[in-house]
């Protein structure tokens, strides 16, 4: 039965298994009777509405030439995983963006943030997280709220991944001196920080206002690394909600992006003592 609303995940398998068929100069229809199905049905499958079986995607694979087995390994793993998360609670409560990015979380092999508006999502305090939320206008109704603020703090899980998800914040100095609530959240936000820091595969990079060669005010992103490097996703969030980009090209951006920022903040050890600094002056 055709899925109702597609995961951003089955949609990324579909767009994979497209790529690769225009990749291999088949049409639709083409690839369709290859595999004894019709157009209509393909279209669904590339458009994640329709489930693809792991004998499916091999059949593909050998159809459009493909020869990179890691990566067909991976959307056969895409296309049988039944994983049912924490997330699933919130189907239904919250907009669906919410649920593909804990996800994506889940099935990364690294995740690696910047934040230059707010403390990236895993690293931030319930009484944070819940100020940057009941600033959203129109307001957010009492319900959806708590749950907004729940589902971010279930975001931590991936802090808890260890060497399987390393996980790299680097945050802009202005975003550890704002105060979203008041000087209680606020030093309670910085002791967050500096905690997580300390767990195993958990590092935290700070850009100082006297860094050089910082122009990325506005880079603000989640980098999440895939199986292998052509299922990366950058998540970026834009006035109209949640973004996902995949596209090679932008991928590729990014991933400079993110080396560019990084080579401008200090090192873990020197970020954590920076951070404890700024708790002093607060």
């Amino acid at each position: 039965m055709p899925r109702k609303q597609p995961t951003a995940r089955q949609q990324r398998l579909g767009r994979e298994l497209r790529r690769l068929r225009e990749a291999a100069g088949m049409t639709a229809r083409q690839a369709a009777a290859l595999l004894g199905t019709i157009s209509v049905t393909m279209s669904q499958i590339e458009s994640g509405i329709a489930g693809v079986s792991e004998a499916r995607v091999q059949r593909m694979a050998a159809q459009y030439a493909c020869a990179d087995a890691e990566l067909i390994d991976a959307l056969v793993e895409m296309a049988t995983d039944r994983t049912e998360g924490w997330w699933e609670e919130y189907r239904d409560v919250l907009p669906p963006p919410f649920l593909d990015l804990a996800e994506l979380e889940h099935h990364a092999n690294f995740v690696q943030e910047i934040g230059t508006t707010h403390v990236t999502g895993p690293l931030q305090t319930e009484d944070y997280a819940r100020s940057v939320f009941a600033y959203w206008r129109p307001e957010l109704p009492a319900s959806e709220l708590d749950a907004r603020v729940s589902h971010r703090m279930n975001r931590k899980a991936v802090l808890a991944m260890g060497g399987e998800c390393p996980y790299t914040a680097v945050l802009h100095e202005s975003v550890l001196r704002t105060r979203v609530a008041d000087r209680r959240v606020a030093l309670a936000q910085l002791d967050e920080v500096i905690g997580q820091s300390e767990r195993p595969g958990v590092t935290v990079r700070v850009i100082p206002f006297a860094a050089n060669g910082f122009g990325g005010a506005s880079a603000a992103l989640l980098y999440a690394g895939g199986r292998v490097p052509a299922l990366d996703t950058v998540q970026k969030d834009t006035p109209s909600g949640s973004a996902f980009v995949d596209a090679p090209a932008q991928l590729l951006s990014m991933r400079t992006l993110f080396r560019k920022v990084e080579s401008a903040s200090l090192e873990p050890a020197r970020s954590r003592d920076f951070i404890h600094r700024l708790a002093k002056e607060l």
